[in-house]
């Protein structure tokens, strides 16, 4: 009976303290160098995991579990904010909806830990564990539509392998980490071997640095990004909606410029229920100032009900017809309905949460200046900054060469939290991947422009009402993650999986 409670006790402190490592594993992340310090504490987790009963699949499932959940409920706890603050949900409910999805996202985390009870010890090991990583986190951003924020990839921006980012992608980046955090766990057994591989791959990734695929096109574009700092609870108020939208008419009429941007949803209500003429009005504008527009607002195509809404980016260039790009990666429950959670949805109480997708092939904006070849632009709305993959496949198969990634953004869902920071590194790190700068608009911020490798070349405050006027540099090329995808990183993986088990499997 004392062993059973001493034992119990033993594997409850097991548990809380993996826990609270995951939980530092990802506050480290908003730290200026978070990358590379969440290296040894991944070791320290794998220590910590190693070191009890390394062969129980049932233990190492929990403990990655474990980690992996309180990663996540630091790393997400900002959608409590939007399901309780902003959608009205009960506090109970809100805190349930926040810990199983964060308890699902840690499930990717758990199989790939597993890793560790299929092979036996070797120095191949560390690179199986860092394979099963990578498929994970692949399937992570796929599975049910996908999920894959607060991967590990983006903290890389601040950490030592982003550099790695434009030939193989962000997957590329994660199986670096973990290999790395595992070695580090090696130095006691093998220390020079160790400690020279991993000094040997960190150098490696950085002369891999100095390597540029895209080059400087074209004079700068000059743009204005207006930030309105609308609260989200207005979103739903009538007249607040009508003075949202006399606000950014009005700033966008102020002054002529090349490129005017206005955040996503910007305009919160139906196209086909804006005030009569609102949009031939700005397109006179346009017109007469040879101004480009961006304007976010909520679409609408015809269905087989009916009308069903998009979240909408519509285009309006001098003398040209409008362009418009209509969000192809839509937010489980927030755009749209998974099958039987309606339920859900009517808890939630958020008009219009059922979008219709875009197509994954629609042209990019073409920015057009007098005497000057077009730029084109390729947009992303929000959540789909996160998708790397997609956003490559969508530049190497664009039917115009892409010079600049937009991204229109409304983060007012959740608050003054991290949200911002985190999506501001995936931003980043898209930027990175694809050689190309970016171009950061938003209701609450970060309203921010990036270079082609990533880096803030200017911003505006958080919560504040105001402008960003500046000039960004369009870029050409492609980088070979633009070309080849995750194929590479992937392919990597499954071979070093299938070798792994062929040789070193325990049964």
């Amino acid at each position: 009976m004392i062993d059973q409670l001493a034992r119990g006790r033993h594997q409850s402190v097991h548990f809380l303290v993996l826990f609270i490592l995951g939980a530092i594993l990802a506050g480290v992340a908003e730290l200026p160098y978070g990358g590379w310090i969440q290296i040894p504490i991944l070791s320290l987790i794998w220590y910590w995991i190693y070191k009890n009963n390394p062969t129980s699949k049932k233990h190492l499932f929990a403990s990655g579990l474990t980690f992996g959940l309180g990663y996540f409920v630091i790393g997400l706890w900002w959608l409590y904010i939007s399901l309780h603050d902003v959608g009205g949900m009960n506090v109970a409910l809100s805190c349930m909806a926040v810990f199983l999805l964060s308890a699902y996202m840690a499930l990717y985390f758990s199989l790939a830990t597993l890793t560790l009870s299929l092979l036996k010890p070797s120095r191949i090991l560390g690179l199986c564990l860092a394979s099963s990583w990578v498929l994970m986190e692949f399937l992570r951003g796929y599975i049910f539509t996908g999920f894959p924020w607060m991967g590990l990839a983006e903290s890389q921006f601040n950490g030592p392998f982003a550099p790695i980012a434009p030939f193989f992608g962000g997957l590329a980046c994660t199986f670096l980490v973990i290999w790395t955090s595992w070695e580090i766990l090696q130095l006691k057994k093998h220390g020079v071997m160790s400690f020279i591989s991993i000094a040997f791959v960190i150098g490696l990734t950085q002369l891999a640095g100095l390597v540029t695929f895209t080059k400087p096109v074209g004079e700068p574009v000059t743009v204005r990004l207006i930030q309105g700092n609308f609260e989200q609870t207005l979103k739903f108020n009538p007249q607040a909606i009508s003075q949202q939208i006399d606000f950014y008419t009005n700033e966008i009429r102020k002054a002529a410029i090349n490129l005017i941007i206005i955040p996503e949803t910007a305009f919160p209500w139906p196209q086909n229920n804006l005030p009569t003429g609102l949009l031939n009005y700005l397109q006179s504008f346009s017109n007469e100032s040879s101004s480009n527009i961006l304007l976010g607002l909520i679409g609408d195509v015809p269905s087989a009900d009916g009308i069903q809404y998009t979240n909408r980016a519509t285009g309006l260039s001098p003398d040209s017809e409008p362009y418009q790009y209509d969000k192809v990666h839509l937010v489980p429950f927030g755009e749209f309905i998974p099958p039987g959670f309606h339920w859900f949805v009517k808890a939630f109480r958020v008009p219009m949460s059922d979008f219709a997708r875009g197509k994954i092939e629609q042209p990019p904006f073409a920015i057009t200046r007098t005497g000057q070849a077009d730029i084109h632009a390729a947009i992303t709305i929000c959540y789909e900054d996160v998708f790397g993959g997609e956003l490559a496949y969508r530049l190497n198969h664009s039917d115009k060469p892409v010079n600049l990634l937009i991204n229109m953004t409304n983060l007012a869902w959740f608050g003054k939290s991290q949200a911002s920071s985190q999506q501001l590194r995936l931003s980043q790190l898209r930027s990175l991947e694809t050689g190309l700068p970016a171009i950061r608009a938003t209701n609450t911020g970060i309203t921010s422009v990036l270079g082609s490798d990533g880096r803030v070349l200017s911003s505006l405050p958080e919560f504040t009402q105001a402008s960003l006027i500046t000039q960004v540099q369009a870029y050409s090329g492609k980088t070979p993650y633009v070309r080849w995808g995750n194929l590479p990183i992937l392919s990597l993986s499954c071979i070093l999986l299938i070798w792994g088990f062929i040789r070193f499997r325990r049964f």
